[in-house]
């Protein structure tokens, strides 16, 4: 009798066993499954930060594809603005593409394109940092060079900001430049165009065509940025030259002889 009880209980905890270990397996199961959803939809929604925008380390020197932007020397003339990272989010930058919306090979060189914030630079880069779902709301620029000459990276130079809507760039030969790569859109320079915001005095909003203009610093820290580039001098615009709606102004009261006097201090620069 005692043999049969204990025969009993020794199959009732077997069974018990099997019982709780393949619990604890389909409950693992369930959830590496909920995990795995989980990181599937965390990795499409970092994929683009993570596979394309540089690391903290990299930030000084944010040019990194050599296909949109030839190795240039980084020659000093003493001049070391202090850098900072504030990432767009990813709903307001894409990839730079290869063919416009007719499938024709887009070659355009870069052009630079200057901005102001109008407002404060983190007002700016707030903006950017919100999310944008719908296509009209999205925008961006790859640098903001705040009043003190602090350089901002926005987003990095090989992306394709949102800088500019409805725009072309007329080049020295007299050519138009604009890409159409949405059939919904006008044509832009986005897909080549690097564009640079300075961040415009306090009390700017209201102060019509013109303002009190930017600080030396800020010239310095432009002159600076671009003497890390080849972009020729002649393909240094404002928004108000690319701007087709009539609408853009900026950046107001911007002396480009000033700037184009430091940037050609720098010995790759000359005038």
């Amino acid at each position: 009798m005692i043999d049969k009880f204990r025969w009993i209980m020794r199959s009732l905890l077997g069974r018990l066993f099997v019982l709780t270990l393949v619990s604890a397996l389909l409950m693992l199961g369930a959830s590496q499954g909920a995990f795995a959803r989980v990181r599937v939809l965390f990795s499409l929604r970092s994929e683009p930060v993570e596979a394309q925008l540089p690391t903290v380390e990299a930030i000084p020197n944010p040019f990194k594809n050599p296909a949109l932007l030839p190795a240039v020397p980084n020659p000093s003339i003493g001049y070391d603005p202090p850098q900072r990272t504030a990432m767009a989010d990813p709903s307001n930058y894409d990839r730079r593409i290869l063919q416009d919306v007719d499938g024709n090979l887009l070659t355009n060189p870069l052009v630079v394109v200057l901005h102001e914030t109008v407002g404060t630079a983190q007002s700016a880069i707030y903006l950017f940092q919100t999310h944008h779902p719908d296509d009209w709301d999205q925008v961006s620029y790859h640098v903001i060079i705040e009043r003190d000459g602090t350089v901002v990276y926005i987003v990095p130079i090989e992306m394709r900001a949102f800088g500019a809507g409805n725009s072309v760039f007329v080049n020295a030969n007299g050519q138009v430049e604009g890409v159409r790569t949405n059939p919904d859109f006008p044509p832009s320079v986005n897909n080549f165009a690097y564009h640079i915001s300075l961040e415009s005095p306090p009390g700017s909003w209201e102060s019509g065509p013109t303002h009190r203009g930017y600080t030396e610093e800020q010239y310095q820290s432009l002159a600076w940025l671009l003497a890390r580039t080849d972009i020729p001098d002649d393909r240094i615009t404002t928004h108000e030259a690319v701007d087709r709606t009539e609408s853009r102004i900026d950046p107001r009261s911007f002396d480009r002889e000033r700037f184009l006097a430091i940037l050609h201090q720098y010995p790759n620069r000359p005038a």
